[in-house]
């Protein structure tokens, strides 16, 4: 059963910056596609970024790009979401996902794949 768990989320300013981690146990990230989803009170979930393979070009939601960096760190079995000058409207809890795993089938437009694998999400809150 894949275990993903977030942490780094918290309370920042507008124009801060957080470091969201992903780490996973019982499961190896390797290269395997990972994304962030984000989802505020009232809204619908939200793919924010995802990374897939080896290839060099992840995907961004419009809203984050230029603002948002996701990487890995393969030899700490880790996934990185840096976000940069944060607005209000950035507020969510942020989960990681991985396509692994035994859960229900959740499509994402952003990455063109299905992820059945998501943590229990790390609150992020943008505010003055």
């Amino acid at each position: 059963q894949v275990q993903l768990v977030e942490s780094g989320g918290g309370l920042v300013q507008p124009g801060g910056s957080l470091r969201l981690t992903c780490a996973a146990s019982k499961f190896t990230f390797g290269y395997y596609t990972v994304a962030w989803f984000r989802q505020a009170p009232g809204r619908e979930r939200e793919g924010v970024s995802c990374i897939k393979g080896r290839e060099d070009n992840p995907y961004y939601a419009d809203s984050v790009k230029g603002r948002f960096t996701i990487s890995r760190d393969n030899a700490k079995n880790t996934v990185h979401l840096q976000m940069n000058n944060l607005k209000p409207e950035d507020t969510a809890v942020y989960y990681c996902a991985t396509g692994q795993g035994g859960g229900p089938y959740y499509h994402s437009a952003l990455c063109d794949q299905y992820f059945r694998s998501f943590g229990q999400g790390t609150q992020v809150t943008v505010s003055s």
